[in-house]
């Protein structure tokens, strides 16, 4: 039975009746390249004590912090195509890898029987759209005019910009001002009352970006890094200052979010929007995070924002995967997902009494071709991965490649050569140490061939450099993590492990001049 509800007209308030709550926005704010970088994230020694991300810490204190999600795939493409059909990334045709169907190349359906959940929530009344990265056919997102970036896309370029404006603060202004332009844009165009699924993709955080920006902007010290990066960098100066400049571009992510949260505020929205925050990979231009199954190139940040659905304050600390965002935000649009999605609705364990325990625990990742011409024969490095709570085991299909490019890596087109490793700092500063003995521990860890296992402990190793496969003390974790892994491929006809299809055209050929 309907409450009653009285409308108070001098006070321009009303009630809704029970059981006719209108179904909540969506909004997913999903920075390219952004690792697992907020102050939420702050512990003693870590690189995340020396920002500041107000915004992001908003989202998760006034809703859930994920301490441990994980992409699909540590490349663009297959990361969102995964996002969007709660399906592992292997399972998206020729959006399993950075291989686009616009370039030429024969395409294969890159989602067979699957829309994706942004064409579902559009068939359920949603006005739906994003702004800037989409990187996937734009037909999956209801087309080209459903990129809504009007007022520019400047903001992509966010070091570069500022560095440019007449003040630092002007120009930080001006570009967030772009920001609110563009979502205010994609809200005029929705009908009155109709709920929305907004899709905000900087790519600010992918490089480039402005060298020394992150002091000159944000004020971020590279010597407070001193100490806290991965054991697998070399802590210099120059890699201090090239990873304190990335973090300024996910200062300025925080702070295109917080704009979003002050105009769905402004409008009396935000507590009825599913407000979620992460990132479609690890780090660019370091050795083991982009493309990389270790957690440095696959671990990113999620929190996500939703008053009487998600518990303020709740942590979850077991993997969780990105493909679960696409059935989590169709259940709370009252959807079902369909029945191909890999992924699990996270929303029973974030209610008032869900646990941790009633989650899956574990997580697949992979990766097939990134760069194509990273090595001969345009051939991909396949991987696969499980995560569980404490061991990460890798799978390393084809270990007589190598995993960023065939060596020599220091020839006379290095500064052009495309690898499987951004350009960057970082990346100049190894490749120019190529064969110095003083580095080669670090300089195999990143660059040199690896064997056809790997298994890490991640309670005692965080930087998973100690490979313990092979070791007898791990032989039944090894043993069991590979079964698990295997048995997941396999129900799902991953091509890798049924017949090697990811080797072949129209994937990749081997005869074909790398673009």
């Amino acid at each position: 039975m309907q409450k009653l509800c009285f409308i108070v007209v001098s006070l321009g308030l009303w009630c809704r009746a029970a059981g006719a709550e209108s179904q909540p926005n969506v909004l997913l704010a999903f920075a390219d390249d952004l690792g697992r970088y907020a102050s939420a994230y702050a512990v003693a020694g870590s690189v995340n004590e020396v920002i500041q991300t107000p915004n992001l810490d908003r989202v998760a204190r006034e809703g859930a912090l994920f301490q441990r999600a994980y992409v699909s795939a540590p490349s663009c493409t297959p990361s969102r195509a995964a996002l969007l059909t709660g399906r592992h990334f292997f399972r998206n045709g020729s959006h399993s890898q950075l291989h686009h169907p616009w370039n030429g190349d024969k395409v294969i359906d890159p989602w067979n029987e699957a829309k994706g959940f942004g064409l579902m929530l559009q068939e359920a009344g949603y006005h739906i759209g994003w702004t800037y990265k989409m990187h996937l056919s734009e037909d999956r997102m209801g087309g080209k005019n459903r990129n809504y970036q009007q007022a520019g896309k400047r903001f992509n370029s966010f070091s570069e910009n500022v560095t440019k404006a007449k003040s630092v603060e002007g120009g930080k202004r001006e570009l967030l001002e772009e920001v609110r332009g563009n979502f205010r844009a994609f809200l005029a165009d929705r009908k009155e009352g109709q709920p929305f699924f907004y899709w905000f993709n900087p790519t600010n955080t992918h490089r480039p970006w402005q060298r020394g920006s992150g002091k000159a902007l944000w004020g971020i010290e590279p010597d407070s890094l001193k100490g806290r990066l991965p054991s697998f960098l070399p802590d210099e100066p120059e890699i201090r200052e090239d990873f304190a400049d990335y973090l300024g571009e996910a200062l300025a992510f925080d702070a295109a979010v917080g704009v979003l949260l002050e105009e769905l505020e402004a409008r009396g929205e935000l507590d009825n929007t599913v407000f979620a925050v992460s990132g479609d990979h690890g780090a660019p231009g370091f050795p083991r995070g982009k493309t990389n199954l270790y957690d440095f190139g696959t671990e990113v940040p999620l929190m996500m924002r939703w008053p009487d659905h998600i518990v303020p304050g709740r942590n979850v600390r077991v993997p969780v995967s990105l493909l679960d965002l696409a059935p989590t935000l169709l259940a709370a649009a009252g959807l079902e997902k369909s029945a191909d999605m890999n992924g699990e609705n996270l929303l029973p364990a974030l209610n008032q009494g869900g646990s941790d325990a009633s989650l899956r625990g574990w997580i697949i990742t992979g990766r097939e071709t990134h760069v194509n011409t990273a090595r001969e024969g345009n051939l991909p490095y396949p991987q696969r991965a499980i995560r569980d709570g404490d061991f990460l085991y890798i799978l390393n299909f084809k270990p007589d490649r190598w995993p960023v490019a065939t060596p020599p890596l220091n020839t006379a087109d290095t500064e052009s050569r495309r690898m499987d490793i951004d350009f960057g700092p970082t990346r100049s500063w190894f490749v120019s140490r190529e064969g110095d003995a003083a580095i080669a521990e670090m300089w195999n860890l990143g660059f040199g061939q690896r064997p056809e296992e790997e298994l890490y402990d991640v309670s005692a190793d965080a930087d998973q450099v100690h490979n313990l496969a092979g070791m007898t003390a791990y032989e039944e974790k090894r043993r069991a993590l590979r079964e698990k892994l295997m048995a997941e491929l396999k129900a799902n006809h991953d091509p890798r492990v049924i017949d090697d299809a990811f080797d072949r055209p129209p994937y990749t050929d081997p005869g074909k001049k790398g673009k």
